[in-house]
C-alpha cells in the first residue's frame, strides 16, 4: 500500500476566490506595522527584573518618549528572518518551533510510508460506526485540559496530521479536525486555571496570588468549553449529513488526497503485524510528548529529538533501508516547509513593532484611557484593550509581562480586584489567539490542516461573537459582586 505524507500547498488551490494566501496576509501585516512606526510616537517604560516572573517588567508611571526608530523597506525585508531568532522579543524564538515542525514532518513522512495510519483509521472507524460525533467532546476536553493546566499551544501542531484523517474517515471534514485542536486548546488557555505561561506569570506581575479569581476562571473554562463543543458538534453533524455544506468543500478532493492517500476504499483494511507495532509506537510517541511537556520541562528541541528518534526506529522496523528511510523523512519535512516559513513571517510582525518602539506607547495610551472609570466600564474596556494588545503581542506570557504591571494597579482606583484584570487579560488573549494571524500556532495549524485563513474566519466568527458576549457577562457580574 502506497501512501502520501500530509501535504500543505505551496500553490493555492483554485477556489474561485481571490483571497490572498497566508504568506501574503502576513507580509502585508508586516508592512502595515512598519507604516505605524512612522505615525505612532516612540516611547518606553523603565523596566526592572521581577524574580517571581523571571523577566524584566515595566514600571508604572515611568513612561517617556524616546527617539523614533521608524521601520523602512530594508527592515520589512529583514523582519521574517529576525522573526525566527530575535533575542529581544516578548515571545520565544520561533526558530525552535520551525525546526520542530520540520522534524514532525519527517516523522509523519516515514510513518505514512508504511500505510499503518490509513489502515488503522479504517479499522477503528468500522468499530465506531454511528458514534463518531462523540469523539469531539472527548478530544476537545482533553485539549482544553492541556490548555488550562500548562498552556498547550505550539505542542498542538503535532496532532493535526494525527486527528484530521480520523475526522475525515468519520464523515466530517478537515476543518472539524482543526477546530477540535485549535478551539479545544484555545478555550483551555482562555479559561486558564494554573497555566504557568498565562495565569501564574500575569498574577505575579499584577502582585496577586494566582489562585485569586480561580472560581471566575473555572466558570469561563467550563462554560466556554460547553459553548465550543456544541458549536463544533453542530457543524460536524451538518457536514456529515451533507458534505456540500462543508466550509472547505472546495478543497475536499485535495484534502482527501493529502490526508487519506486518495481515499481508495478498495485497499486492505486489516493491519499486518508490522503495521500494528508501528501504530503502537506512533501512539507511544504522542504519549511521550505529552508526558515530557507536562512533567519534564520538554520544549521544541526535546520534542524534535523524540520525533527524529522514533522516525528512525519505525523505519528500521518497517525495513525501509537507509535510502528509503532518508527519502521519506526528507519528503515529509519538505511538505511542512511552508508551515515553518509561515512561523517566521508571523513573528516578523512582532519584531517590527518592537524595533519601532511603539508597544509601550500603545500601552500607555490604554492605561490613560481606563483611569477613573466605574467598575463595569473599567473591566469591559480593560478586556477590549487586552484584545487589541493581543493582536500585537500573541505570546500570552509576553503580553502578561508587558501589560499587567501597568494595567493591574489601575484596578485599585476603579474598585475592581486585580485578579479580575488578570482574568480579563487571559480571556482576551485566549479569544484573540483563536484567530490572530500573528500567531504561529493559528497560522501553522491552519497550514497543516490545509484550511485557508478566510475559510477559518468564516467558520469561527459566530463562535467568537458568542464567546465575547459570554466573557463580558461573566466579567461584568464578577465586577459588581
Amino acid at each position: 500500500m502506497t501512501t502520501e505524507p500530509v501535504k500543505t500547498d505551496s500553490q493555492p488551490e483554485k477556489l474561485g476566490s481571490r483571497f490572498p494566501t497566508a504568506y501574503t496576509i502576513l507580509f502585508l501585516l508586516i508592512v502595515l506595522m512598519a507604516a505605524l512606526t512612522w505615525i505612532i510616537p516612540a516611547g518606553q517604560y523603565d523596566r526592572v527584573m521581577n524574580e517571581a516572573v523571571g523577566r524584566e517588567v515595566a514600571v508604572a508611571g515611568t513612561y517617556k518618549t524616546v527617539d523614533a526608530n521608524p521601520q523602512g523597506f530594508i527592515d520589512v525585508l529583514l523582519a521574517p528572518t529576525a522573526g525566527f531568532y530575535d533575542p529581544d522579543s516578548y515571545a520565544a524564538n520561533a526558530i525552535d518551533v520551525a525546526l520542530f515542525v520540520l522534524f514532525l514532518g519527517g516523522f509523519l513522512g516515514v510513518v505514512n510510508a508504511t500505510g499503518s495510519i490509513d489502515v488503522g483509521i479504517r479499522a477503528a472507524m468500522r468499530k465506531m460506526t454511528g458514534r463518531e460525533v462523540w469523539m469531539i467532546p472527548i478530544l476537545m476536553s482533553l485539549f482544553a485540559l492541556g490548555g488550562t493546566t500548562y498552556g498547550m499551544a505550539e505542542e498542538t501542531l503535532a496532532f493535526y496530521a494525527l486527528l484530521i484523517p480520523v475526522m475525515m474517515v468519520a464523515g466530517f471534514d478537515a476543518l472539524t479536525g482543526v477546530a477540535i485542536i485549535l478551539i479545544g486548546a484555545g478555550i483551555g488557555t482562555l479559561g486558564s486555571t494554573i497555566n504557568p505561561f498565562a495565569t501564574v506569570i500575569a498574577s505575579n506581575a499584577a502582585g496577586v496570588a494566582f489562585t485569586d479569581g480561580l472560581v471566575v476562571r473555572l466558570v469561563l473554562l467550563l462554560g466556554g468549553l460547553a459553548i465550543c463543543v456544541a458549536y463544533v458538534m453542530r457543524y460536524a453533524m451538518r457536514v456529515k449529513a451533507d458534505p456540500a455544506r462543508s466550509i472547505v468543500t472546495a478543497q475536499a478532493d485535495g484534502n482527501k488526497q493529502a490526508f487519506l492517500s486518495g481515499g481508495n476504499e478498495t485497499e486492505a483494511d486489516q493491519l499486518s503485524g508490522t503495521q500494528s507495532v508501528i501504530l503502537i509506537l506512533f501512539a507511544a510517541t504522542f504519549a511521550a510528548l505529552i508526558w515530557g511537556v507536562s512533567s519534564q520541562g520538554w520544549w521544541m528541541a526535546q520534542m524534535g529529538a523524540l520525533f527524529l528518534g522514533m522516525a528512525i526506529l519505525i523505519g528500521l522496523i518497517a525495513r525501509m533501508g537507509e535510502k528509503r528511510l532518508t527519502a521519506n523523512f526528507v519528503d515529509g519535512a519538505r511538505d511542512l516547509l511552508g508551515v515553518a516559513l509561515i512561523i517566521g513571517l508571523a513573528r516578523g510582525i512582532v519584531v517590527i513593532m518592537e524595533q519601532g518602539l511603539i508597544a509601550d506607547t500603545i500601552l500607555n495610551s490604554a492605561a490613560q484611557t481606563v483611569g477613573g472609570l466605574p467598575e463595569l466600564a473599567f473591566i469591559n474596556l480593560m478586556f477590549w484593550i487586552e484584545v487589541a494588545m493581543s493582536f500585537l503581542v500573541p505570546s500570552s506570557s509576553g503580553l502578561a509581562v508587558l501589560s499587567m504591571p501597568i494595567m493591574a494597579p489601575l484596578a485599585d482606583f476603579a474598585g475592581v480586584s486585580r485578579d479580575l484584570v488578570v482574568t480579563a487579560y487571559q480571556s482576551a488573549s485566549g479569544l484573540v489567539n483563536l484567530v490572530t494571524p500573528t500567531s504561529a500556532v493559528v497560522i501553522g495549524g491552519l497550514a497543516i490542516g490545509r484550511v485557508p485563513y478566510d475559510r477559518w474566519i468564516a467558520f469561527v466568527w459566530p463562535l467568537l461573537l458568542i464567546l465575547t458576549i459570554f466573557i463580558s457577562a461573566v466579567l461584568s457580574i464578577a465586577a459588581i459582586l
